[in-house]
């Protein structure tokens, strides 16, 4: 068994067409096609049913798919291990964001990108459910997101910085120029949230489940700088991070009356796995940064 036919058959099993997955790690369809046959040869069984052009993964190809993606992590961070033991920044440093960040993490790219040229940066944005899907198997060497929970074994989390939930509104909004506001006078205004599985979203809904109140939501969206665009060029309002808005010039965070609306952010790594070099280099710039003093 050999790297590249795991390779192979991981990139097939991806597009469940040959001919694509030949084209994608730059070989022939007929060459592509002999590593797998190999590899079915050794395994004595099918990984694939053959439909034409088209393929499908059978039951052995289906379990055994997630032991060849894990072979082949192995490897990229034996790599990555060795990188940085001769202390060379190179590779692949694969961030997962949620929205909220943006004005933290934008400062520090440009700086960070010119001290390791050869470092290729991949900034993922998302909703923090799916990106901890990502980082358990390995597809994001870390997170930044706002998280409540602390008792999942298999992530690590970091401190980073706090945040407060806020009511958003255009400045030109009559309840700009209020100084505080309460759940219940949220109650009726034109709101419109994220969708959810933000975490600003699910901190909301069970924010209003505890003071068993039900706001009138006229919209939700899936992407923040949409939403943001709305309430500023509106009557709609909004609920979210108030680190959101750090850039909005024109919209304004009207603090909410109550306790427990201050939100921890942190730094999310896999618990137990390999942290190259440039992702743990890149966690220090960005704790200068929220931490100045």
């Amino acid at each position: 068994m050999e790297i590249r036919q795991l390779t192979y058959f991981v990139k097939a099993a991806e597009m469940l067409h040959f001919t694509e997955a030949a084209v994608a790690v730059y070989i022939t369809q007929s060459t592509l096609s002999q590593q797998i046959k190999l590899l079915e040869q050794e395994l004595g069984m099918p990984l694939f049913d053959r439909l034409g052009k088209q393929v499908r993964l059978t039951e052995a190809g289906k379990t055994f798919l997630p032991h060849a993606r894990q072979v082949l992590l192995n490897v990229e961070k034996g790599k990555q291990a060795i990188a940085d033991l001769n202390n060379l920044i190179t590779g692949e440093l694969r961030i997962g964001v949620t929205y909220a960040f943006t004005s933290l993490i934008l400062p520090v790219l440009p700086e960070f990108t010119k001290r390791f040229p050869t470092l290729k940066i991949n900034l993922e944005y998302g909703a923090p459910e799916e990106l901890e899907r990502k980082l358990k198997v390995s597809e994001l060497d870390l997170i930044l997101a706002f998280h409540n929970r602390t008792d999942d074994a298999e992530l690590d989390l970091q401190p980073l910085s706090k945040s407060n939930i806020v009511l958003v509104v255009a400045k030109h909004n009559k309840l700009a120029k209020l100084k505080k506001i309460s759940l219940k006078e949220i109650l009726n205004l034109n709101l419109i949230l994220p969708a959810k599985g933000f975490s600003s979203r699910n901190f909301v809904d069970e924010l209003f489940e505890q003071h068993k109140i039900t706001p009138s939501i006229r919209m939700e969206l899936n992407d923040m700088h949409s939403l943001l665009s709305l309430v500023q060029h509106g009557e709609q309002v909004s609920i979210i991070n108030e680190k959101a808005l750090i850039g909005w010039n024109e919209l304004v965070a009207v603090p909410i009356a109550g306790n427990r609306l201050t939100r921890q952010s942190y730094i999310i790594w896999h618990t137990g796995a390999y942290r190259n070099k440039a992702a743990v280099l890149f966690a220090e710039e960005l704790l200068k940064i929220s931490n100045p003093n």
